[in-house]
């Protein structure tokens, strides 16, 4: 047991380190020797946890998705609310930017660690895909939807929505960030094949604030 946790631990501190040099540094720009120096440990360590640097960044990546997949699950497993209200309550929990490191989150939107952006995205919508079909056809079911391509509409959905409002990658007005938030959520609504208006007044709180 007490193997277990030290494996556990020595792995979490590679992560950690990676995570805050990765912040400082950049992602192209670090090394796994300055990972190995930062720490104290043998590049034999290292690689015993680790195939590649790039691993690594997916371990950040991955602890990072499971919080707001968590949050996630958590939304659509609530009872005694409709699918509306979980789709809702789903989509505007999600802000990547609350998760992550403010430094890592600057580092991923440069050019050069354009790979540490699209790893996050893709786990992103990977994972919360699923969760989102099964509130999708549970709403339909019950009549309240009626969405003919759940997997392939909440895939198009999160793509948009989470590239389209990231300040890091769309430098816009808070203004037109707030149009584009109810363009986005009216295309929900014609994903759904619900009155736009149902979706609007719900999400209007998030966009005001």
């Amino acid at each position: 047991m007490r193997q277990i946790k030290e494996h556990d631990e020595r792995k979490n501190e590679i992560i950690d380190t990676a995570q805050k040099l990765f912040s400082i540094k950049g992602y192209s720009l670090c090394s796994v020797n300055e990972i190995l120096t930062e720490i104290g440990i043998a590049k034999g360590t290292f690689y015993h946890y680790f195939k590649s640097k790039e691993e690594v960044l997916d371990a950040i990546i991955a602890r990072t998705t499971e919080i707001i997949i968590g949050r996630a699950e958590a939304a659509a497993k609530m009872k005694d609310i409709s699918p509306l209200d979980k789709i809702m309550n789903i989509f505007l929990s999600i802000r990547i930017e609350n998760e992550m490191d403010s430094g890592l989150l600057e580092e991923m939107h440069k050019p050069e660690n354009a790979l540490m952006h699209q790893k996050s995205l893709r786990a992103v919508v990977s994972e919360l895909t699923p969760i989102l079909v099964k509130v999708i056809e549970e709403g339909n079911e019950k009549g309240i939807f009626h969405a003919e391509f759940p997997k392939e509409y909440m895939q198009i959905f999160l793509a948009s929505s989470l590239t389209l409002l990231d300040d890091g990658i769309f430098k816009i007005e808070p203004m037109q960030q707030q149009l584009m938030f109810q363009a986005l959520i009216t295309l929900l609504s014609k994903m759904l094949n619900l009155e736009s208006r149902l979706l609007l007044e719900k999400a209007a709180p998030y966009w005001k604030n």
